[in-house]
Protein backbone atom coordinates (compact mmCIF):
# COMPACT_ATOMS: atom_id res chain seq x y z
CA UNK A 1 0.00 0.00 0.00
CA UNK A 2 2.92 2.36 0.67
CA UNK A 3 3.84 2.37 -3.03
CA UNK A 4 0.26 3.26 -3.97
CA UNK A 5 0.09 6.10 -1.47
CA UNK A 6 3.47 7.41 -2.58
CA UNK A 7 2.30 8.05 -6.14
CA UNK A 8 1.58 11.57 -7.37
CA UNK A 9 -1.90 12.72 -6.45
CA UNK A 10 -4.37 14.85 -8.37
CA UNK A 11 -7.84 16.09 -7.59
CA UNK A 12 -10.97 14.27 -8.72
CA UNK A 13 -11.99 17.31 -10.76
CA UNK A 14 -8.69 17.20 -12.68
CA UNK A 15 -9.28 13.52 -13.41
CA UNK A 16 -12.54 14.38 -15.15
CA UNK A 17 -10.89 16.74 -17.62
CA UNK A 18 -8.25 14.42 -19.07
CA UNK A 19 -9.09 15.69 -22.55
CA UNK A 20 -5.69 14.76 -24.03
CA UNK A 21 -5.52 11.21 -22.62
CA UNK A 22 -5.09 8.97 -25.70
CA UNK A 23 -7.61 6.44 -24.43
CA UNK A 24 -10.35 9.07 -24.04
CA UNK A 25 -9.50 10.80 -27.32
CA UNK A 26 -9.72 7.53 -29.25
CA UNK A 27 -12.91 6.49 -27.44
CA UNK A 28 -14.55 9.70 -28.62
CA UNK A 29 -13.45 9.17 -32.22
CA UNK A 30 -10.61 11.70 -32.15
CA UNK A 31 -6.97 11.41 -33.16
CA UNK A 32 -4.84 10.48 -30.13
CA UNK A 33 -1.11 11.10 -29.76
CA UNK A 34 -0.63 7.35 -30.10
CA UNK A 35 -2.80 4.26 -30.36
CA UNK A 36 -3.97 3.67 -26.78
CA UNK A 37 -3.76 0.21 -25.23
CA UNK A 38 -5.07 -1.53 -22.16
CA UNK A 39 -5.91 -5.19 -21.49
CA UNK A 40 -9.00 -6.82 -20.11
CA UNK A 41 -8.00 -8.66 -16.89
CA UNK A 42 -4.73 -6.69 -16.88
CA UNK A 43 -5.07 -6.50 -13.10
CA UNK A 44 -4.91 -10.03 -11.81
CA UNK A 45 -3.32 -13.42 -11.87
CA UNK A 46 -0.65 -12.79 -14.48
CA UNK A 47 1.17 -10.42 -12.10
CA UNK A 48 3.36 -11.82 -9.31
CA UNK A 49 2.73 -8.71 -7.21
CA UNK A 50 -1.01 -9.42 -7.44
CA UNK A 51 -0.56 -13.02 -6.33
CA UNK A 52 1.50 -11.90 -3.35
CA UNK A 53 -1.10 -9.34 -2.32
CA UNK A 54 -4.04 -11.71 -2.75
CA UNK A 55 -2.45 -14.67 -0.94
CA UNK A 56 -5.04 -16.05 1.46
CA UNK A 57 -7.60 -13.35 0.57
CA UNK A 58 -10.84 -14.54 -1.14
CA UNK A 59 -11.70 -12.79 -4.41
CA UNK A 60 -14.82 -10.99 -3.22
CA UNK A 61 -13.11 -9.88 -0.02
CA UNK A 62 -10.44 -8.21 -2.15
CA UNK A 63 -13.14 -6.53 -4.27
CA UNK A 64 -14.69 -4.96 -1.16
CA UNK A 65 -11.40 -3.73 0.35
CA UNK A 66 -10.87 -0.15 -0.92
CA UNK A 67 -7.10 -0.05 -0.49
CA UNK A 68 -6.56 -3.53 -1.89
CA UNK A 69 -8.75 -3.00 -4.96
CA UNK A 70 -7.01 0.33 -5.60
CA UNK A 71 -3.56 -1.25 -5.36
CA UNK A 72 -4.55 -4.15 -7.63
CA UNK A 73 -6.11 -1.77 -10.17
CA UNK A 74 -3.00 0.36 -10.37
CA UNK A 75 -0.46 -2.50 -10.59
CA UNK A 76 -0.64 -2.97 -14.39
CA UNK A 77 -0.44 0.81 -14.94
CA UNK A 78 2.72 0.87 -12.89
CA UNK A 79 4.22 -2.22 -14.56
CA UNK A 80 3.08 -1.98 -18.21
CA UNK A 81 2.42 1.72 -18.80
CA UNK A 82 -1.05 1.03 -20.22
CA UNK A 83 -3.22 3.98 -21.23
CA UNK A 84 -6.13 3.15 -18.90
CA UNK A 85 -6.78 1.36 -15.64
CA UNK A 86 -9.88 -0.77 -15.20
CA UNK A 87 -11.42 -1.10 -11.79
CA UNK A 88 -10.57 -4.44 -10.18
CA UNK A 89 -13.92 -6.10 -9.59
CA UNK A 90 -16.13 -9.00 -10.60
CA UNK A 91 -19.49 -9.03 -12.33
CA UNK A 92 -21.21 -10.49 -9.26
CA UNK A 93 -20.01 -7.72 -6.91
CA UNK A 94 -23.27 -5.67 -7.09
CA UNK A 95 -25.33 -8.83 -6.52
CA UNK A 96 -23.24 -9.72 -3.48
CA UNK A 97 -23.46 -6.15 -2.20
CA UNK A 98 -27.24 -6.16 -2.53
CA UNK A 99 -27.49 -9.33 -0.43
CA UNK A 100 -27.78 -12.10 -3.04
CA UNK A 101 -26.23 -15.35 -1.76
CA UNK A 102 -23.59 -15.77 -4.45
CA UNK A 103 -19.89 -16.53 -4.22
CA UNK A 104 -16.91 -17.19 -6.45
CA UNK A 105 -15.82 -20.82 -6.13
CA UNK A 106 -12.20 -21.54 -7.03
CA UNK A 107 -11.98 -23.54 -10.23
CA UNK A 108 -15.67 -23.00 -11.02
CA UNK A 109 -16.60 -19.32 -10.97
CA UNK A 110 -19.69 -17.55 -9.65
CA UNK A 111 -22.15 -19.92 -7.96
CA UNK A 112 -25.60 -18.88 -6.71
CA UNK A 113 -26.84 -20.70 -3.61
CA UNK A 114 -30.48 -20.49 -4.78
CA UNK A 115 -31.06 -20.27 -8.55
CA UNK A 116 -33.66 -17.77 -9.79
CA UNK A 117 -36.24 -19.56 -11.95
CA UNK A 118 -39.70 -18.23 -11.06
CA UNK A 119 -41.54 -14.96 -10.64
CA UNK A 120 -41.41 -15.43 -6.87
CA UNK A 121 -37.63 -15.83 -7.10
CA UNK A 122 -37.38 -12.62 -9.09
CA UNK A 123 -39.59 -10.72 -6.67
CA UNK A 124 -37.40 -11.90 -3.80
CA UNK A 125 -34.26 -10.37 -5.31
CA UNK A 126 -33.06 -7.36 -3.31
CA UNK A 127 -32.57 -3.96 -4.93
CA UNK A 128 -29.07 -2.49 -4.78
CA UNK A 129 -28.62 0.78 -2.89
CA UNK A 130 -25.60 3.02 -3.64
CA UNK A 131 -24.47 2.89 -0.01
CA UNK A 132 -24.04 -0.89 -0.31
CA UNK A 133 -21.13 -0.41 -2.73
CA UNK A 134 -19.41 2.23 -0.58
CA UNK A 135 -16.18 0.17 -0.30
CA UNK A 136 -15.93 0.09 -4.10
CA UNK A 137 -16.59 3.80 -4.51
CA UNK A 138 -14.07 4.54 -1.75
CA UNK A 139 -11.58 2.55 -3.83
CA UNK A 140 -12.48 4.60 -6.90
CA UNK A 141 -11.82 7.82 -4.99
CA UNK A 142 -8.42 6.50 -3.91
CA UNK A 143 -7.63 5.71 -7.53
CA UNK A 144 -8.74 9.06 -8.92
CA UNK A 145 -6.31 10.66 -6.46
CA UNK A 146 -3.45 8.33 -7.39
CA UNK A 147 -3.67 7.62 -11.13
CA UNK A 148 -2.44 11.01 -12.31
CA UNK A 149 -3.13 11.37 -16.05
CA UNK A 150 -4.28 7.76 -16.53
CA UNK A 151 -8.05 7.37 -17.03
CA UNK A 152 -10.01 4.89 -14.92
CA UNK A 153 -12.62 2.62 -16.48
CA UNK A 154 -15.62 1.56 -14.43
CA UNK A 155 -16.89 -2.00 -14.67
CA UNK A 156 -20.14 -3.95 -14.59
CA UNK A 157 -21.70 -7.14 -15.93
CA UNK A 158 -24.63 -6.81 -18.33
CA UNK A 159 -28.12 -8.05 -17.40
CA UNK A 160 -28.05 -11.14 -19.63
CA UNK A 161 -24.80 -12.49 -18.24
CA UNK A 162 -25.84 -11.80 -14.65
CA UNK A 163 -29.20 -13.45 -15.29
CA UNK A 164 -27.54 -16.50 -16.77
CA UNK A 165 -25.45 -17.06 -13.64
CA UNK A 166 -28.52 -16.69 -11.44
CA UNK A 167 -30.77 -18.94 -13.53
CA UNK A 168 -28.21 -21.67 -14.17
CA UNK A 169 -26.84 -21.42 -10.64
CA UNK A 170 -23.32 -21.01 -12.00
CA UNK A 171 -21.33 -21.08 -15.26
CA UNK A 172 -22.98 -22.88 -18.17
CA UNK A 173 -21.80 -23.99 -21.61
CA UNK A 174 -25.23 -24.09 -23.23
CA UNK A 175 -27.34 -21.70 -21.09
CA UNK A 176 -30.21 -24.15 -21.52
CA UNK A 177 -32.23 -23.07 -18.49
CA UNK A 178 -31.75 -19.42 -19.39
CA UNK A 179 -32.93 -19.83 -22.96
CA UNK A 180 -35.83 -22.02 -21.87
CA UNK A 181 -37.00 -19.37 -19.41
CA UNK A 182 -36.70 -16.63 -22.02
CA UNK A 183 -38.99 -18.41 -24.44
CA UNK A 184 -41.37 -20.24 -22.11
CA UNK A 185 -41.88 -17.47 -19.55
CA UNK A 186 -40.91 -14.19 -21.24
CA UNK A 187 -42.67 -12.07 -18.60
CA UNK A 188 -40.56 -13.64 -15.87
CA UNK A 189 -37.44 -13.18 -17.98
CA UNK A 190 -38.10 -9.49 -18.59
CA UNK A 191 -38.86 -8.94 -14.91
CA UNK A 192 -35.52 -10.53 -13.99
CA UNK A 193 -33.53 -8.73 -16.68
CA UNK A 194 -35.18 -5.44 -15.72
CA UNK A 195 -34.29 -5.93 -12.07
CA UNK A 196 -30.68 -6.71 -12.99
CA UNK A 197 -30.52 -3.71 -15.31
CA UNK A 198 -31.48 -1.49 -12.36
CA UNK A 199 -28.82 -3.14 -10.20
CA UNK A 200 -26.17 -2.69 -12.89
CA UNK A 201 -27.16 0.92 -13.49
CA UNK A 202 -27.00 1.72 -9.77
CA UNK A 203 -23.53 0.17 -9.60
CA UNK A 204 -22.20 2.07 -12.63
CA UNK A 205 -23.69 5.40 -11.53
CA UNK A 206 -22.09 4.98 -8.11
CA UNK A 207 -18.72 4.47 -9.80
CA UNK A 208 -19.29 7.48 -12.04
CA UNK A 209 -20.26 9.65 -9.09
CA UNK A 210 -17.00 8.58 -7.44
CA UNK A 211 -14.98 9.66 -10.48
CA UNK A 212 -14.42 6.96 -13.13
CA UNK A 213 -13.67 8.37 -16.60
CA UNK A 214 -15.37 5.70 -18.74
CA UNK A 215 -17.42 2.54 -18.23
CA UNK A 216 -17.36 -0.90 -19.78
CA UNK A 217 -20.40 -3.17 -19.79
CA UNK A 218 -19.40 -6.83 -20.06
CA UNK A 219 -21.94 -9.19 -21.62
CA UNK A 220 -19.62 -12.17 -21.44
CA UNK A 221 -22.11 -14.79 -22.66
CA UNK A 222 -24.23 -12.83 -25.15
CA UNK A 223 -22.49 -14.65 -27.99
CA UNK A 224 -24.59 -17.71 -27.13
CA UNK A 225 -27.67 -15.93 -28.51
CA UNK A 226 -29.14 -15.53 -31.97
CA UNK A 227 -29.62 -12.02 -33.33
CA UNK A 228 -33.41 -12.40 -32.93
CA UNK A 229 -33.13 -13.51 -29.30
CA UNK A 230 -30.62 -10.76 -28.52
CA UNK A 231 -32.88 -8.07 -29.93
CA UNK A 232 -35.98 -9.44 -28.21
CA UNK A 233 -34.68 -10.43 -24.80
CA UNK A 234 -31.40 -8.58 -24.20
CA UNK A 235 -31.00 -5.35 -26.15
CA UNK A 236 -33.76 -3.42 -24.31
CA UNK A 237 -32.17 -4.15 -20.93
CA UNK A 238 -28.59 -3.40 -21.98
CA UNK A 239 -29.88 -0.19 -23.58
CA UNK A 240 -31.54 0.78 -20.29
CA UNK A 241 -28.16 0.53 -18.57
CA UNK A 242 -26.17 2.37 -21.23
CA UNK A 243 -28.84 5.06 -21.66
CA UNK A 244 -28.94 5.44 -17.89
CA UNK A 245 -25.32 6.63 -17.78
CA UNK A 246 -25.44 8.75 -20.94
CA UNK A 247 -25.89 11.96 -18.96
CA UNK A 248 -22.39 11.63 -17.49
CA UNK A 249 -20.88 12.25 -20.93
CA UNK A 250 -18.17 9.59 -20.55
CA UNK A 251 -17.32 6.91 -23.16
CA UNK A 252 -19.43 3.75 -22.86
CA UNK A 253 -17.77 0.50 -23.99
CA UNK A 254 -19.75 -2.66 -24.64
CA UNK A 255 -18.05 -6.06 -24.96
CA UNK A 256 -19.07 -9.67 -25.36
CA UNK A 257 -17.40 -12.92 -26.41
CA UNK A 258 -18.40 -14.49 -29.72
CA UNK A 259 -20.61 -11.53 -30.59
CA UNK A 260 -19.49 -10.91 -34.19
CA UNK A 261 -23.05 -11.28 -35.46
CA UNK A 262 -24.38 -8.99 -32.73
CA UNK A 263 -22.02 -6.04 -33.13
CA UNK A 264 -24.50 -3.68 -34.84
CA UNK A 265 -27.08 -4.44 -32.15
CA UNK A 266 -24.55 -3.84 -29.39
CA UNK A 267 -23.80 -0.44 -30.88
CA UNK A 268 -27.52 0.25 -31.14
CA UNK A 269 -27.83 -0.50 -27.41
CA UNK A 270 -25.89 2.68 -26.77
CA UNK A 271 -22.21 1.81 -26.99
CA UNK A 272 -19.77 4.54 -27.96
CA UNK A 273 -17.04 1.90 -28.29
CA UNK A 274 -17.71 -1.71 -29.26
CA UNK A 275 -15.28 -4.36 -28.06
CA UNK A 276 -14.46 -7.08 -30.62
CA UNK A 277 -13.11 -10.51 -29.74
CA UNK A 278 -10.34 -12.20 -31.74
CA UNK A 279 -12.68 -14.07 -34.13
CA UNK A 280 -13.36 -11.09 -36.39
CA UNK A 281 -10.84 -8.72 -38.04
CA UNK A 282 -11.30 -5.14 -36.92
CA UNK A 283 -11.77 -3.80 -40.44
CA UNK A 284 -14.67 -6.22 -40.94
CA UNK A 285 -16.04 -5.28 -37.52
CA UNK A 286 -15.89 -1.60 -38.53
CA UNK A 287 -17.77 -2.41 -41.75
CA UNK A 288 -20.52 -4.19 -39.81
CA UNK A 289 -20.76 -1.37 -37.30
CA UNK A 290 -21.00 1.42 -39.88
CA UNK A 291 -24.41 3.11 -39.97
CA UNK A 292 -25.21 5.70 -42.66
CA UNK A 293 -25.63 9.12 -41.11
CA UNK A 294 -23.89 8.18 -37.85
CA UNK A 295 -20.25 8.86 -36.87
CA UNK A 296 -17.72 6.22 -37.85
CA UNK A 297 -17.62 3.44 -35.25
CA UNK A 298 -14.93 3.17 -32.58
CA UNK A 299 -13.66 -0.35 -31.92
CA UNK A 300 -11.64 -1.99 -29.16
CA UNK A 301 -9.53 -5.13 -29.52
CA UNK A 302 -8.59 -7.68 -30.52
CA UNK A 303 -5.40 -9.78 -30.10
CA UNK A 304 -6.09 -13.43 -29.26
CA UNK A 305 -4.85 -13.75 -25.65
CA UNK A 306 -3.55 -17.25 -26.40
CA UNK A 307 -1.09 -15.81 -28.92
CA UNK A 308 0.76 -14.06 -26.11
CA UNK A 309 2.30 -17.50 -25.50
CA UNK A 310 3.79 -17.59 -29.01
CA UNK A 311 7.26 -16.38 -30.01
CA UNK A 312 7.78 -12.62 -30.09
CA UNK A 313 7.94 -12.40 -33.92
CA UNK A 314 4.46 -13.96 -34.04
CA UNK A 315 3.12 -11.56 -31.41
CA UNK A 316 4.69 -8.58 -33.14
CA UNK A 317 3.21 -9.51 -36.53
CA UNK A 318 -0.25 -9.91 -35.00
CA UNK A 319 -0.04 -6.58 -33.17
CA UNK A 320 0.98 -4.79 -36.35
CA UNK A 321 -1.84 -6.44 -38.31
CA UNK A 322 -4.45 -5.46 -35.73
CA UNK A 323 -3.27 -1.84 -35.54
CA UNK A 324 -3.44 -1.64 -39.34
CA UNK A 325 -6.95 -3.14 -39.44
CA UNK A 326 -8.07 -0.81 -36.66
CA UNK A 327 -7.41 2.19 -38.89
CA UNK A 328 -10.57 1.29 -40.83
CA UNK A 329 -12.64 2.43 -37.85
CA UNK A 330 -13.36 5.92 -36.59
CA UNK A 331 -11.16 5.17 -33.58
CA UNK A 332 -9.23 2.20 -32.22
CA UNK A 333 -8.29 1.20 -28.69
CA UNK A 334 -5.87 -1.72 -28.73
CA UNK A 335 -6.81 -4.57 -26.42
CA UNK A 336 -7.07 -8.33 -26.33
CA UNK A 337 -10.03 -10.23 -27.74
CA UNK A 338 -10.80 -11.33 -24.17
CA UNK A 339 -8.96 -11.29 -20.84
CA UNK A 340 -5.30 -11.88 -20.01
CA UNK A 341 -4.78 -15.57 -19.30
CA UNK A 342 -3.37 -16.44 -15.84
CA UNK A 343 -0.02 -17.82 -17.02
CA UNK A 344 0.79 -14.98 -19.41
CA UNK A 345 4.32 -13.62 -19.11
CA UNK A 346 3.96 -10.00 -17.90
CA UNK A 347 7.05 -9.01 -19.87
CA UNK A 348 5.25 -9.86 -23.10
CA UNK A 349 2.39 -7.55 -22.16
CA UNK A 350 4.86 -4.73 -21.48
CA UNK A 351 6.48 -5.30 -24.89
CA UNK A 352 3.08 -5.21 -26.57
CA UNK A 353 2.32 -1.84 -24.96
CA UNK A 354 5.67 -0.46 -26.11
CA UNK A 355 5.11 -1.76 -29.65
CA UNK A 356 1.59 -0.35 -29.93
CA UNK A 357 2.79 3.04 -28.73
CA UNK A 358 5.59 3.01 -31.30
CA UNK A 359 3.07 2.44 -34.10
Amino acid sequence: MARLLAMTTSSASARRTLSDAPFLVAARGGTPAHVPVWFMRQAGRSLPEYRRLREGVPMLQACFDPEMLAEITIQPVRRHGVDAAILFSDIVVPLKAAGVDIDIVAGTGPVAAEPVRSRADVEALPELEPEQVRPITDGVRLLTEQLGETPLIGFAGAPFTLASYLIEGGPSKNHERTKALMHSEPEVWHALAGSLARTTLTFLRAQLDAGVDAVQLFDSWAGALSVKDYRTFVLPHSAAVLDGVADYGVPRIHFGVGTGELLPDMREAGADVVGVDWRLPLDEAARRLTVPGKPAPVVQGNLDPALLFASWPVVEAEVRRIVTEGRAAGGHIFNLGHGVLPNTDPEVLTRVVELVHSL
